[in-house]
């Protein structure tokens, strides 16, 4: 098993809409034991672009959480059912590699 992070970026300052709360707390139990650590909201958020970034005005993180999985598609299957998907927030999954 390896494990990833899954990265939430969304606009700042976005507003929640209705259940949405319930629905990411339904999606992080569906996650159960894959979860490795239980991650966090992100407050302040400093982006450093670097020369070929694209435009500075996308979407800053918002959150995270790690997970275990058994191969990057597998993670990618589980971020799948991240309801952000249907409310303006964007998942990246990255598998964390040992230093």
């Amino acid at each position: 098993m390896s494990k990833y992070v899954l990265a939430f970026r969304g606009q700042p300052g976005r507003a929640p809409q209705p259940d949405e709360e319930q629905t990411w707390g339904a999606w992080f139990a569906s996650l159960d034991a894959a979860i490795a650590d239980r991650g966090n909201r992100v407050g302040t958020v400093r982006t450093l672009h670097s020369k070929d970034d694209g435009d500075p005005s996308t979407a800053a993180l918002t959150g995270y959480v790690v997970i275990s999985a058994a191969d990057a598609d597998e993670a990618a299957r589980l971020a799948s059912g991240c309801p952000g998907l249907q409310n303006g927030v964007s998942v990246e999954v990255g598998e964390i590699v040992d230093a």
